[in-house]
């Protein structure tokens, strides 16, 4: 039965120091990400014992994900936000802090690493664009197939208009986002990134030779609206009061363009031309071992909440190749967990509450979304995790050495994998190789996380009752 939204969201606050603990709300396609005033208040044991409650991932820097699942994350988002509002106490300016705060402050700035910081920052300017980022690709996807059967001729042509806007604009939206997080004004971030899409900086020469529209793309983006948040934050201090509201937006959209134009946006091409190369190459030249890796590896990446922060990689490759070969790959580790997932269905078959959670979690499972069987089957029972990743690894290997044959499979948008990645699968062999190639990874993963599973990753568990979290 599933659960109230506004009684889970009031459980989770009540586990992480209530309401007037919580900084900031905000969530992805299954995680409730909260930013805690104190850290320490929070209690990782009690949240998880939530039910709905599927994971907790301590992001180490006052950060939390809730793991709860598509869909009913964003209503329990949407209380959360509303339970915060209106009973978060108010301070008034000059008030002191409360006890204790400097000594949490200083737990917070010793757990916020550089690399944990960059990374939830990144997957915080990224992470909201996914919504865009699938839907303009099913329906690229779907005028694809249109245009190949030759159906509805006068349709087409809308649809290729709506399905690429965004993608033409996505170096703007980067930028909002950007000033956003960083603590800028999100129109100027957005002004200054807007310049690496505009269409008259084919007129501009720097090192040589013009400029192309969109040429860094994200990437390029990324960096203008970075640098335009530090121009403004710059300017603010130093630009008096009654001049603020003229100077601080000239300089800020002069500086940060002027150095976007005739540095960044070469920069950035660069590095965004050597990733495209660079995947190519791993796919041409060792696609086996390459898809094995990637596969295999993805897992723990997803368990830490780490995987957001290959974001920009996929939408620099959409953006470069119209779609991202890595997708894919990555795709097949959730295929080797419900594999895993039905090995533990069939062994364990006295386990009642384990089975229970099996079958609500599997569906999502088999369209990609695999927090709900990470936390509620295999890492619970610890070695089945380590059994999903080889299925994962295998169904990698299975796509990345057709690539080394010649046929490449990508996905036109990024969020879903499993069998929703079916609508946006694209390459260059044509779509039935594409999918036969795909399905082939999916079948593999399946089957040598089941086997895995069955024979090596239940050794000593047997049949013996597991308490698996409540989904």
């Amino acid at each position: 039965m599933r659960n109230d939204p506004a009684s889970l969201a009031t459980a989770v606050l009540a586990r992480v120091g209530g309401p007037a603990n919580v900084t900031s709300a905000a969530h992805c396609m299954t995680r409730l990400r909260l930013t805690l005033a104190d850290p320490t208040a929070a209690d990782p044991d009690a949240l998880r014992s939530v039910p709905g409650v599927l994971g907790v991932v301590d992001g180490g820097d006052g950060t939390w994900q809730v793991v709860l699942g598509p869909g009913v994350v964003a209503e329990v988002t949407a209380e959360v936000t509303a339970e915060v509002d209106r009973r978060r106490p108010a301070r008034a300016p000059g008030a002191p802090s409360a006890p204790g705060s400097a000594l949490k402050e200083e737990l917070r700035r010793r757990n916020a690493t550089p690399l944990k910081t960059a990374l939830r920052r990144i997957a915080n300017v990224f992470v909201p664009l996914i919504p865009a980022l699938i839907g303009c690709g099913i329906l690229a996807g779907l005028n694809g197939l249109l245009l190949n059967a030759g159906w509805l001729p006068g349709l087409t042509p809308a649809l290729s208009a709506i399905a690429s806007a965004f993608m033409a604009l996505i170096a703007v939206f980067v930028g909002v986002n950007t000033a956003k997080e960083f603590g800028g004004t999100p129109v100027l971030g957005g002004a200054v990134a807007a310049v690496v899409v505009y269409p008259g900086v084919a007129k501009v020469t720097a090192f040589g030779m013009h400029l192309a529209p969109g040429q860094g793309g994200v990437l390029g983006a990324l960096a203008a609206a970075l640098l335009a948040t530090r121009v403004e934050k710059w300017c603010r201090g130093r630009v008096p009061g009654a001049l603020d509201v003229l100077l601080t937006p000239t300089v800020t959209v002069l500086v940060s363009g002027l150095v976007t134009l005739y540095g960044l946006m070469y920069a950035a091409g660069t590095v965004a031309t050597a990733i495209g190369t660079g995947a190519d190459w791993l796919l041409v030249h060792a696609g086996a071992v390459a898809g094995l890796v990637l596969g295999g590896l993805f897992l723990p990446l997803v368990m830490l909440g780490l995987h957001q922060a290959l974001i920009p990689i996929h939408t620099t490759l959409i953006e470069q190749q119209g779609y991202t070969v890595l997708l894919p790959l990555l795709a097949m580790a959730g295929a080797g967990q419900v594999g895993a997932a039905v090995a533990v269905y069939v062994r364990l078959r006295h386990d009642t509450s384990l089975r229970t959670t099996i079958r609500s979690a599997l569906p999502a499972g088999l369209l990609g979304v695999g927090e709900p069987l990470i936390y509620g089957v295999s890492l619970p029972l610890g070695r089945p995790f380590l059994t999903a990743c080889a299925g994962g690894a295998a169904g990698g290997a299975f796509i990345g050495f057709f690539a080394t044959l010649g046929t490449q499979v990508g996905a036109t948008a990024i969020g879903p994998s499993g069998w929703a990645l079916f609508p946006l699968l694209t390459g260059n062999a044509g779509p039935a190789a594409t999918m036969a190639v795909y399905g082939g990874g999916l079948l593999t993963g399946y089957a040598v996380g089941f086997a895995a599973t069955y024979f090596f990753g239940l050794t000593g568990v047997g049949d013996r009752p597991h308490e698996a979290p409540s989904s």
